[in-house]
């Protein structure tokens, strides 16, 4: 078995509420929605939103981190359209550019972009 592929899923409490706040807020497109299950996508990555309690989880208890390219213009973007950030876009010493927001349930999605690595002198003078 070689895996291709993992998705994150949230345990979210209403899926219309977290459909919305996903494609309206944070620009993802809804992938597929049944009943109280759902996938959004934005770019390579896909998520999937629970409403139902068949495994008992709690709502708002999830985290993902999601790398990009650059997150200073997306994290701009979406505090336009009301998305509350708990952690402003920094870099850190583990070479990521992070910020950090929750969604309505709480869970927590990190969003963080490679930092430039600096350019080695090749020491010909």
């Amino acid at each position: 078995m070689q895996p291709t592929s993992a998705v994150t899923v949230l345990q979210v409490a209403d899926i219309s509420t977290a459909l919305a706040f996903y494609r309206d807020v944070l620009g993802f497109a809804e992938d597929f929605s049944y009943e109280n299950y759902a996938g959004v996508c934005l770019g390579e990555v896909q998520i999937y939103l629970c409403a139902h309690d068949i495994w008992k989880r709690p709502v708002g208890g999830g985290a993902v981190v999601i790398i990009a390219e650059e997150v200073d213009d997306y994290c701009a973007l979406i505090r336009q359209r009301g998305a509350t950030i708990r952690a402003e876009p920094a870099d850190q010493f583990y070479g990521l550019r992070d910020f950090v927001l929750s969604d309505p349930d709480g869970n927590v999605l990190t969003f963080s972009a490679p930092l430039p690595t600096p350019q080695s002198s090749s020491g010909n003078s």
